[in-house]
């Protein structure tokens, strides 16, 4: 019994600890209204409830964003969602790199994105079969060659 009152003591402390460590999301990037991607109203509503929590300069912390080890997870979620497309930013991008953006728009919603692990929690964010078919059409559009991504 005071083996494990041993491990329950450290196992406290170290989340205690952990508290101290608070993992800090970069400032989000100037953004003016013009700055924001262009869609269609569906489309906008579906990038919206599933894509810019980690996408885009409007993000909305969950209370356990704020708890580490889960805070670690969802600031990095978020850091690196952004590093890779912002919607907020999306025509500062140039177009070469909004072409190449839209390619893997219309893959990741296949495949990829929103991420199982994110889904577990926000059950909102699922995209339905006609919903991906909706977002990947609209990513093929502003394709040039769209072959390609195919």
């Amino acid at each position: 019994m005071k083996v494990i009152k041993i491990i329950v003591g450290w196992v406290v402390g170290v989340f205690l600890l952990l508290q101290l460590i608070q993992i800090k999301i970069p400032p989000a990037p100037k953004a003016t209204p013009q700055d924001e991607i262009k869609a269609p109203q569906k489309v906008i509503a579906i990038l919206k409830r599933s894509c810019y929590d980690c996408h885009s300069n409007h993000v909305k912390i969950p209370w356990y964003g704020h708890i580490a080890p889960f805070s670690i997870g969802v600031h990095s979620n978020i850091k690196n969602g952004r590093a890779w497309l912002n919607f907020s930013i999306f025509n500062q991008y140039s177009k070469e790199r909004q072409e190449k953006l839209f390619k893997q728009i219309a893959h990741s919603v296949r495949f990829k994105m929103p991420p199982k692990e994110y889904l577990w929690i926000h059950k909102d964010a699922k995209l339905s079969k006609n919903e991906i078919e909706l977002l990947r059409k609209w990513a093929l559009s502003h394709i040039k060659d769209e072959n390609s991504s195919n």
